[in-house]
């Protein structure tokens, strides 16, 4: 008499006499082992950019918000550290054009409040936008070849070799160049 009790019938598998208990809990414990695996392999890491590039059809993914602020500290950071190298070069463009003069009484000093400040020198490091070939006062963005018009709210043209801001950039961005 098996273990299990009187009312346990017993199942023919394979010619073997197996009880429906053990049969049971081997498919229990088969279940396990496959959730487990299943479980497993889902943790697992995967590449996240595997499939780019395969698909010819796809577009690419919108960067996400993270991205697009990362992106923006990114650029100001870069703006900051531009500012310091133009601060940088002014102050030792000023140092090389100062004679050194000799040293004056106290009561002969000048006072930085009273000193003339010298104006900024002009950046020439801006690039020089292109003509459109047959538009009068239309040029091409040298940022993006976008077109661009030249023309004051009057209507007169702004004259060659002025420095001008690229109006399909906001004024943040700070994308200036040379009329042609």
């Amino acid at each position: 008499m098996p273990v299990f009790g009187k009312c346990a019938k017993r199942i023919l598998v394979h010619n073997f006499s197996v009880s429906p208990i053990v049969v049971m809990i081997s498919s229990l414990l088969l279940g396990l082992v496959a959730v487990a695996s299943v479980l497993l392999v889902s943790c697992s890491p995967y590449p996240e950019h595997a499939n780019q590039g395969r698909r010819s059809g796809t577009k690419p993914a919108k960067p996400s918000a993270a991205q697009v602020e990362q992106a923006k500290l990114q650029a100001q950071q870069e703006e900051e550290r531009r500012a310091e190298e133009e601060k940088q070069l002014q102050a030792q463009t000023q140092a090389q054009a100062e004679p050194t003069a000799p040293e004056l009484p106290k009561e002969h000093a000048v006072s930085p409040s009273t000193s003339r400040k010298l104006p900024e020198p002009k950046r020439f490091d801006y690039p020089t936008a292109k003509k459109v070939p047959g538009k009068e006062g239309v040029v091409l963005s040298p940022y993006n070849n976008m077109q661009v018009s030249i023309r004051n709210e009057d209507g007169s043209l702004i004259p060659s070799h002025t420095l001008v801001s690229d109006p399909t950039y906001p004024a943040s961005e700070k994308k200036r160049f040379f009329v042609p």
